[in-house]
């Protein structure tokens, strides 16, 4: 039953895309779309009516996710930072998924505080107002901790867990009949992909979780200085609620406001990238959901990170492909990016090194050193979709929360700086990183290690000593 109800939820959710001319807008034409969906969404154009003829196409996109729930809503936050290849007006319009929804109301939050941390709220703060900003698992509220601290006080929807469990299990389903019904997306891993989106899904739900990653990424980010995060108060967490330091300033999805402020976009773009290369690299632990509704601007222009319950992490070894990869397009050298591919396993090792490098070329020169502006970031993700398929490229599940977060993060440092070139601003990040890698003592280090794993093998691989027969015991006294 219940799989059958999941199927009626996805094919309703599908439905209703499509009658709002929200899932193939009639102002938009997409190329190669199959003839029978296009077939589908002029049906739904038809049957939809005057709502399918009202507002842009981003307003009836946004207006028809936030119905379809959580999962569905991130879709929109993660569009809505690609003004540069979804047009500026359709990112604008899916902006307010960011923190913009309907709240609930503020008695509902008061009662989950006082459940989740034991206490009657005016015993915890001395004032608690209405929600200030809304997105899809959570709301926000201003406050004031005894004692006189401003204070954020996040709370979880009411039956938020049952609709992002109903989501998940319709995302599994979504996954499985792509990979039945579109063999050619098999590389793409969406079984792995839909259980890494419902494994973060299913953290973001517990708040404690979040306050641990905001109090480690918190330490990390006052080590770089390039953005900041506030303090967590431990004694206001529970699984529901969420109380941190107010973090003050204007988010950078207030773009009129930062223009009033004179706040300097360019320099604000390169710390926002410096800032994500430099949690990922030295620390491996970075913020993975950082759209223009969880950063702010400070009054003195530094950037400020909310909303932690998201939270990537690398390995050493992935930490030094990524910086590898990165160093060798800054360099342009396309062989070196090859080879690194290679090791790290990301391309089959059938394919050709030097023909992977010469793909590489094609998409590497034609934007290196060239302003933003200047590049269609639509077309050179068609390109690199269209090599990732030429040399069989899988996707990697442990590095779906990076990538994504990269795209995430170029996607608002062009907004802020529409001029600004990303090779220069990740330089100084990796070349730092690169050449601390690369010292003579990181190489002893690294020798070190690699010789104790060596050790630590060969003795779990080892037999057994023999066992010594026990000694008799003695004969006890008459």
């Amino acid at each position: 039953m219940g799989d059958l109800a999941d199927h009626l939820r996805l094919a309703g959710s599908l439905w209703r895309l499509l009658r709002n001319d929200a899932l193939l807008p009639r102002e938009i034409e997409v190329r190669g779309t199959p003839i029978g969906l296009r077939l589908l969404a002029a049906v739904g154009r038809i049957l939809g009516g005057r709502a399918a003829r009202q507002g842009r196409p981003g307003q009836r996109l946004a207006a028809a996710l936030e119905r379809e729930g959580p999962v569905a809503i991130k879709l929109g936050q993660f569009l809505s930072t690609r003004a540069d290849i979804f047009g500026p007006a359709f990112a604008e319009d899916l902006s307010r998924l960011k923190d913009r929804l309907a709240p609930f109301p503020t008695a509902i939050a008061r009662r989950e505080v006082e459940a989740g941390l034991g206490r009657p709220v005016d015993a915890l703060f001395e004032r608690f107002e209405d929600a200030v900003a809304a997105a899809s698992l959570a709301q926000v509220h201003p406050a004031r901790w005894r004692g006189g601290k401003e204070v954020a006080v996040k709370v979880l929807r009411p039956g938020v867990e049952q609709a992002v469990a109903a989501d998940i299990r319709a995302l599994r389903l979504a996954a499985r009949f792509a990979l039945k019904h579109a063999p050619a997306l098999e590389r793409l891993e969406p079984l792995a992909f839909a259980e890494t989106v419902a494994r973060a899904l299913q953290l973001e739900l517990d708040l404690r979780f979040e306050a641990a990653g905001a109090d480690e990424l918190g330490q990390a980010m006052a080590a770089d200085g390039y953005m900041s995060a506030p303090g967590v108060i431990w004694e206001g967490v529970a699984r529901r609620v969420l109380t941190l330091d107010w973090a003050g300033g204007r988010p950078l999805s207030d773009s009129q406001t930062l223009d009033t402020l004179g706040a300097d976009r360019p320099r604000l773009a390169r710390q926002l990238i410096r800032g994500f290369l430099t949690q990922a690299l030295d620390h491996g632990v970075f913020h993975a959901d950082l759209h223009e509704g969880n950063l702010f601007v400070d009054a003195h222009h530094r950037l400020v990170a909310v909303d932690f319950g998201i939270v990537g992490r690398l390995g050493l070894e992935e930490r030094r492909y990524l910086a590898e990869i990165l160093w060798g397009f800054i360099r342009r050298d396309y062989a070196r990016v090859a080879e690194v591919h290679f090791a790290a396993g990301y391309v089959p090792a059938e394919h050709g090194r030097a023909a992977f490098a010469q793909a590489l070329r094609a998409v590497g020169e034609p934007v290196f050193g060239r302003r933003a502006a200047e590049v269609s970031m639509s077309r050179l993700l068609t390109q690199l979709f269209d090599i990732t398929a030429l040399f069989d490229m899988r996707l990697r599940p442990e590095l779906v929360l990076l990538q994504k977060t990269m795209v995430t993060v170029e996607g608002v440092g062009r907004r802020l700086d529409p001029e600004l070139d990303i090779w220069t601003a990740a330089e100084p990040v990796v070349r730092r990183w690169m050449s601390n890698a690369l010292s003579p003592t990181q190489r002893l280090l690294d020798l070190a290690a690699a010789a104790r794993r060596v050790l630590e093998t060969l003795a779990a691989e080892a037999p057994p000593a023999p066992r010594r027969p026990a000694a008799p015991s003695p004969t006890p006294p008459p």
